[in-house]
């Protein structure tokens, strides 16, 4: 059996659990048999560096569960990255999209660089629009429960450097287990930033 070494392609399966301040847990993402999370070990962005280290040498059928502090997680939850932006920006053909951007919601967002980001909508005023770009889980501790369902080597194509994010990942759009009920902008896997 082959084991994750750099370059190898990988698929696990996990669930992912909040750690609570009395010590509890709460399930906030969960990947799927048939959709796992699907890594180049080494190669794909924003995989949390304490879950890699944890599946660094595993083969198939390998379990882990690892508990995460916050700041190695999902980082700190940061003030600065909740921002105030004029409500014409989400205007589509000159009115505002007062369905889509609400109180609550998880929009996909541009940032001046090109990256895909995503926000949760806090409030909406009369001229702006209030939105939390940390990742939902920042500021939390984090347990990681799974086991790897495949390992083996990389294609050529598969070894170019991935953009976004991987593993663990935020919410980006990519095909990395995210969606916008749980990604790297929201609650769910193991992305960085």
């Amino acid at each position: 059996m082959e084991k994750i070494k750099p370059g190898k392609y990988v698929e696990l399966g996990y669930d992912l659990y909040e750690i609570n301040a009395d010590g509890s847990e709460k399930l906030v993402h969960q990947t799927s048999a048939d959709d796992p999370e699907r890594i180049i070990f080494g190669v794909t962005q924003g995989v949390i560096r304490p879950l890699e280290q944890a599946i660094d040498g595993l083969e198939a059928g390998g379990e882990f569960d690892i508990r995460v502090k916050s700041a190695d997680a999902f980082g700190n939850y940061d003030p600065e990255q909740v921002v105030t932006l004029p409500k014409d920006i989400f205007e589509i053909d000159g009115k505002f999209d007062a369905s889509a951007v609400k109180h609550g919601a998880v929009l996909p967002m541009m940032t001046a660089d090109g990256y895909r980001i995503s926000g949760v909508v806090k409030e909406v005023t009369d001229s702006d629009v209030k939105m939390d770009f940390n990742h939902p889980l920042a500021g939390k501790d984090v347990r990681f429960k799974g086991k790897i369902t495949l390992v083996r080597e990389a294609t050529p194509e598969e070894l170019q450097p991935a953009q976004g994010c991987g593993c663990g990942c935020s919410s980006c759009g990519d095909d990395c287990g995210c969606d916008s009920e749980s990604s790297c902008g929201d609650s769910g896997c193991g992305c960085g930033k």
